[in-house]
């Protein structure tokens, strides 16, 4: 635990003294106040990640990545040290710190320990361990073709692993993101003590809901995991922004660059991009081309490390995606393979492991999927499709004038539902877009309990909009709700902490799980593959779950893999 918190401040600092400078940077040319500490953070967290993706291209991510990282810190440090010392003194003043204090050691404690994602065994940490040591290896995706997966999350990962140190590859990361997901949940105290919810609120509740059930999880660096957190993240702040009635695109578009690396993180939330329609729309209206260049530039920046290393790893643009072919280099996983990889994952999210029921229509498949879901998820899923209808009646009843609506909340609400329906009708593996499950029950819910109250998005916190008994009775009604919820969550937490503490792991994070392997050679060059099953853990290095049929590029590992018989 002590090694996860000394990370963790590690990350807190680097993150937000580099975010600070960018959006320093970005704000001194269009005039912005951010509202938000998390900003600079997430801001940071961002360019670390785009930062450790080109430094792969290079070298290793280790030593010399986090010691050229410190003396950008470093700078901005000092250059900025007069205004940081005021933002510093006003936070100083903040009322939750103490509860801030308190989840960040209770998630240090969670990310200490706990149980290991299975995929993680499979190649989540051989992922790792190659960016560590190698940064990017051309044709890496023959060796294994999970690991041309390319999750930027990895890279990330690598970057604060601190495996260069030369004892264990920590994996901090996805505990941290859930640790500042917690404390933006905890602003729901500020509507509970007015008594009067917003839309925010419920994706709040629903995110508090999420934290519980991956709290003995979050140890694993599972993309799956910095996919669900940040899209939350997402989702929460854009309610913010138009429920205290922001005017200025710059908050919206700076999302939207979020929401790129979002896609960076896992393909399957590329939906999230629907939200550009809001402040394309302004910008376009009112004409700004200079702003619109700039946010298609840092668009641009962001997703550039991703794709260079797709083409690098596996000679596609998107992996494993052939519709996309631009690239004949001799490396790339052949045609056929990225097919079947990717029928392979559709079909284990629909509950199959035969990839030849990939034809199946969805009334075939559905039922038994349906069937499969724990208890809990099938009520969110039926709360989500009752949802989007809805929603569907609030959109019809906007275009014939039934009622009146504002479109900005129609379109978060239109983007999770959409997300919602592509990941139901694609691969609906529920730890893939519980997410959008989540979200578009939590957001429709809160559009319409804000109809039902008078409290629209954009009206002010300190006005009252009516005080008829049933909209104070809703109102009420729905804090008490909440209330007891987060109280049943909370307990169900405390029970799970008791109910699994063991007395370990308090100076050390559990380290990955290691299975045994067997080794055999390519070229004078010794490869593992497991005695069981497909795990190898992060020891056996390198490793992949069967012998490769491989050969190298040039004199070794660095070079690079090509398959042996393109053709097959």
């Amino acid at each position: 635990m002590i090694s996860v918190i000394l990370i963790w401040i590690y990350i807190l600092i680097t993150t937000f003294i580099i975010g600070y400078g960018v959006l320093r940077l970005i704000t001194r040319h269009f005039p912005y106040q951010v509202k938000n500490w998390d900003a600079y953070v997430l801001c940071g967290i961002v360019c670390v990640t785009v930062y450790a993706q080109f430094f792969s291209l290079f070298a290793g991510v280790g030593l010399l990545a986090n010691g050229a990282l410190c003396a950008v810190c470093a700078w901005i440090l000092w250059r900025e040290r007069k205004s940081l010392k005021t933002l510093f003194l006003s936070y100083r003043t903040d009322s939750r710190i103490l509860l801030v204090v308190g989840m960040f050691l209770l998630f240090a404690y969670g990310t200490s320990r706990g149980m290991i994602h299975y995929d993680t065994g499979l190649y989540h940490a051989q992922s790792i361990r190659w960016i560590e040591e190698y940064g990017v290896v051309k044709g890496l995706g023959n060796l294994h073709c999970r690991l041309a997966y390319n999750s930027s999350s990895f890279a990330l990962s690598a970057l604060y692993s601190m495996a260069f140190l030369g004892g264990s590859s920590f994996h901090c990361c996805a505990g941290f993101l859930a640790f500042l997901l917690a404390v933006i949940c905890l602003e729901i105290g500020r509507s509970l003590h007015r008594g009067r919810l917003r839309t925010s609120d419920f994706a709040r509740v629903m995110c508090v809901y999420y934290l519980v059930n991956i709290f003995d999880e979050m140890i694993s660096p599972a993309s799956d995991y910095f996919m669900v957190l940040i899209a939350f993240y997402i989702v929460i702040r854009w309610l913010d922004l138009l429920e205290r009635g922001e005017q200025t695109v710059l908050p919206y578009g700076l999302l939207c660059v979020l929401g790129v690396f979002l896609l960076t993180v896992k393909l399957s939330a590329a939906l999230i991009l629907l939200l550009v329609i809001y402040p394309a729309y302004r910008l376009l209206r009112e004409k700004k081309w200079r702003e619109i260049g700039i946010y298609l530039g840092l668009g641009i920046v962001t997703a550039l490390p991703y794709l260079i290393r797709n083409v690098v790893i596996s000679g596609w643009l998107v992996y494993p995606f052939t519709q996309i072919d631009l690239f004949s280099v001799i490396w790339k996983i052949p045609k056929g393979v990225a097919d079947y990889d990717a029928r392979e994952i559709q079909v284990w999210g629909r509950g199959y492991t035969d990839v030849t029921r990939f034809e199946m229509p969805v009334r075939e498949w559905l039922p038994g999927w349906f069937q499969g879901l724990a208890g809990s998820d099938r009520l969110f899923v039926i709360a989500a499709v009752i949802s989007v209808f809805l929603l569907l009646l609030y959109a019809a009843g906007m275009v014939f004038r039934w009622w009146h609506r504002r479109w900005e909340l129609l379109l978060v609400q239109g983007t999770v539902a959409a997300s919602f329906l592509f990941w139901l009708c694609t691969s609906p593996l529920i730890r893939y877009g519980c997410v959008w499950v989540y979200l578009t029950f939590a957001v429709v819910c809160g559009g319409i309990y804000e109809t039902a109250t008078g409290c629209e998005a954009g009206r002010s916190d300190e006005t009252e909009p009516d005080r008829s008994l049933w909209r104070i009775m809703i109102k009420r009604a729905a804090s008490v709700l909440t209330i007891l919820l987060l109280l049943y969550k909370g307990l169900a937490l405390g029970r799970e902490i008791v109910g699994s503490y063991e007395n370990a792991y308090w100076l050390a994070q559990k380290d990955y799980e290691n299975y045994e392997t067997l080794a055999y050679e390519i070229e004078g060059v010794t490869f593992y593959y497991p005695a069981e099953g497909d795990q190898a853990g992060y020891d056996s290095f390198p490793s992949s779950p069967a012998k490769a049929e491989i050969s190298f590029l040039g004199d070794g590992l660095a070079d690079g893999f090509i398959v042996k018989e393109p053709g097959l």
